[in-house]
């Protein structure tokens, strides 16, 4: 099972956004943006899956440290590991971040060493783990909405 988290951002990160538009157009509705403070809405979502299925989109409330990532671990991933491989034939990868380094999070995976094999991992090698591709998909996905300004509420994020 591989595993990962991302960002996800409603609007543009750096806020430059390029309009293109004739001479007559320049205030027409669809030439003009709608800016936000700061970096607009986003959200970190974690997510888990294997060959055989999707896991769990978990979204991350605060930033993600070692007790944030043990209790997705403890409470998410051993559950789903224990159901699909009751052998103990079952892998998880991590990419290695600071947090999944912590000495209580490592612990807790010499505790559960028999329940699932932990692949070792190159640190925050997002080139070779097959999540990433999912997460290209949905950030993909999401650049295509369009999103209507005038329904928005400050601050509120969907």
């Amino acid at each position: 099972m591989w595993s990962d988290e991302s960002r996800f951002q409603l609007h543009h990160a750096d806020g430059k956004v390029r309009i293109w538009w004739k001479q007559h157009e320049r205030m027409h509705p669809t030439c003009m943006s709608t800016t936000l403070q700061a970096s607009g809405c986003s959200v970190i979502i974690w997510g888990i899956f294997s060959w055989h299925d999707l896991g769990p989109l978990i979204r991350v409330e605060q930033r993600l440290n070692s007790t944030t990532y043990l209790s997705i671990v403890a409470g998410q991933v051993h559950p789903i590991i224990l159901m699909a491989y009751p052998n103990g034939d079952g892998f998880f990868q991590q990419d290695n971040v600071p947090c999944h380094g912590a000495c209580i999070v490592q612990e807790w995976f010499q505790e559960h060493e028999g329940d699932f094999t932990l692949l070792r991992w190159p640190p925050q090698s997002s080139d070779v783990n097959p999540i990433e591709h999912l997460w290209d998909e949905v950030k993909r996905a999401i650049r295509q909405l369009v999103l209507q300004p005038s329904k928005l509420r400050t601050g509120q994020c969907y």
